[in-house]
């Protein structure tokens, strides 16, 4: 409904500005969270207090599922009254020596009362001993606040109610239409009492008590009797005693009347044992407290650690969303956590140190960083896919241009981006270094654009094309299924990208691909990368770190080496992929104080004639 909705993505952001989001059923909050996800891009997580969890805009939104029932004390009060035991009498009396089948339904298209009629004429005319033996009671009430669509509905059952009169007597079907959104509240129960079956046959219905409310009048001693529920009512999830139908199935649905007319007494009572201590114990007040009680615990946390003000069973529960929020899952903890300890960074600090420094080293990721990443639109799709093509705003290519002209800097751009599409956005700065694949293959700073660049890769020790011929052909299977997925190629990876499928389908495809390559791929020193919306194999060894520490070594060598090398390091990035960046700053600062013979050193560069000689020359001179 939501994708139906011109302004379905403001209402359900809307809804997500709550702390707290109840269902009544988890199909529809199913509905809500598949929503979010396809329309916002939103993930949810199951926490262990059996709630679930959608992180929006830095927090975490709760969402749950709680029933409410009827007010048992009302209507035991109700029940005690002389005119509800008159009327159950007088219907019984009315339709003597016939089983009564009961329903109470508005007068509009929703509530399926056209689909009852005609599954019950096809029980009729299916089993023709039940003719004389039962009667339909049907109530249709009128609120007239849908006068076009009552109007038609009531004509069409009045046809209906005529046509089964004519076919199987007057006697079969007692309809009688009321004005109002409710029948009383005596005769309603004088209904329940009088009948042995609740037929509801609704195609879409929120909660109606009335299911509930028959369960609870037909409790011992009175005869248990059978709810028919439609399964697209929630009621339906409520009552596990109730039998299913769908009200399109006319064939089904006759065959449950049939069943529940001849149910013997020691199932009925099985199905109403399973839903009458639930009726009978989940009032209002108690559903309101709850509620109130959740909404508590997400939002300031109050009462998770006063047990002795309530009973075993609620300080259990709250001791269990306690415990919830302690563990939930690893990835939920560590972001929880990285953002309580996140601290911002300071522009004036690093304005202060760099005016004061002279050897800087400068490297920037490249998609998401200098480059805006595209937004997920509306059902997960992309206009353009990632930031292949992209490029950075006309003020950032000005800022690093100005960067790249002061000799004390050397600057890089690390992208996981291929090489022709990271040269083509900003390889024509003058004096920026350029790092595509994650790294693997690189361009140092030159003067005179792109022209004169050259590219360098590291010999990260696996045959690409030997893994391409695994690869490859298990990756075109998977794309020609999969709508929407495509591969992606860079110098030393393979990714397979399903961010523009459906987001269920394309991760359900992925996870089977890993698996399927992963018992092709244990001869080659590469693993898998599990990206948002993509799959990518890599070698081994490789990360972002590789090309950050060989440029500041590489910097600081120029500069004379050692600790004065370097005296300036700005690392920026965005997503995890980055994380290899910023541990390889740390960890050449920290060999910085290591005797050389102990650092481990960059893989070799191939094509890298100066390092060959060098290191042939080093050979020779052993």
């Amino acid at each position: 409904i939501f994708r139906e909705l011109e302004c379905g993505d403001a209402i359900l952001e809307g809804i997500l500005n709550a702390d707290l989001i109840g269902f009544h059923t988890f199909d529809h909050a199913r509905h809500f969270l598949n929503s979010a996800k396809r329309i916002l891009g939103l993930n949810y997580e199951s926490l262990v207090g059996g709630l679930i969890g959608v992180k929006y805009h830095g927090k975490t939104v709760l969402v749950t599922m709680s029933n409410v029932s009827i007010e048992p004390t009302l209507v035991d009060s109700m029940l005690e009254l002389e005119s509800v035991s008159a009327g159950a009498d007088a219907l019984r009396k009315k339709h003597e020596g016939r089983s009564i089948i009961c329903g109470v339904d508005i007068a509009q298209h929703l509530s399926g009362i056209k689909y009852k009629f005609l599954a019950y004429e096809r029980f009729l005319t299916d089993y023709p001993v039940w003719k004389p033996k039962v009667a339909l009671v049907q109530r249709c009430l009128i609120p007239g606040s849908r006068r076009i669509d009552e109007a038609s509905t009531i004509r069409e059952l009045r046809a209906l109610v005529r046509r089964i009169q004519d076919k199987f007597g007057t006697e079969v079907i007692d309809y009688e239409e009321l004005g109002g959104t409710s029948i009383p509240m005596d005769r309603r129960l004088s209904l329940w009492l009088a009948s042995d079956v609740l037929f509801s046959t609704p195609i879409r219905e929120g909660l109606n008590l009335l299911p509930l409310e028959y369960v609870f009048v037909k409790k011992a001693p009175a005869t248990p009797g059978v709810v028919i529920a439609s399964e697209f009512a929630a009621v339906n999830s409520i009552l596990n005693g109730a039998l299913r139908a769908n009200p399109y199935d006319l064939q089904s649905t006759a065959t449950s009347i049939d069943k529940a007319l001849t149910m013997d007494m020691s199932e009925r009572k099985g199905r109403r044992s399973r839903d009458i201590e639930f009726v009978s114990s989940s009032p209002s007040d108690k559903w309101t407290q709850n509620v109130l009680r959740d909404l508590s615990d997400v939002t300031t946390g109050g009462g998770l650690g006063d047990d002795d003000a309530s009973d075993d069973a609620s300080g259990l529960q709250r001791n269990s969303l306690k415990f919830s929020k302690a563990i939930e899952n690893v990835a939920t903890f560590l972001e929880r956590e990285s953002s309580r300890a996140f601290t911002h960074l300071d522009t004036n600090a690093v304005i202060q140190a760099y005016n004061s420094t002279k050897k800087r080293a400068i490297i920037l990721d490249f998609n998401g960083t200098i480059v805006i990443k595209e937004a997920a639109g509306k059902y997960l799709k992309r206009e353009i896919l990632g930031t292949s093509g992209f490029k950075p705003p006309v003020g950032v290519i000005k800022a690093l241009t100005k960067l790249c002209e002061d000799p004390n800097n050397v600057v890089y751009v690390v992208s996981g981006d291929a090489q022709e599409n990271v040269e083509t956005a900003i390889g024509h700065i003058p004096g920026l270094g350029l790092a595509a694949s994650n790294g693997v293959c690189f361009s140092p700073p030159s003067e005179g654009g792109r022209a004169q660049r050259k590219w360098h890769e590291f010999d990260l020790g696996v045959d690409w094309n030997e893994v391409k011929k695994v690869v490859l052909p298990v990756m075109s299977k998977y794309t020609a299924r999969t709508n929407g997925s495509f591969i992606k190629l860079t110098h030393s990876s393979i990714g397979w990208s399903y961010y523009s499928c459906d987001p269920e389908w394309g991760a359900l495809q992925a996870s089977h691909l890993v698996l399927e390559l992963e018992k092709d791929l244990r001869a080659f020193d590469v693993r898998f990368v599990t990206l948002k919306g993509v799959i990518e194999l890599v070698p081994r060894r490789l990360n972002k770190g590789l090309i950050v520490k060989k440029v500041l070594r590489d910097v600081a060598a120029r500069n004379g080496g050692g600790k004065s090398g370097v005296d300036f390091i700005l690392c920026m990035g965005d997503d995890i992929s980055d994380e290899k960046m910023f541990t390889s700053v740390f960890s050449f600062l920290a060999e910085m104080e290591e005797d050389p013979k102990n650092v481990i050193p960059s893989p070799h560069v191939c094509g890298d004639d100066a390092h060959v000689i060098s290191t042939l020359g080093n050979v020779v001179h052993d």
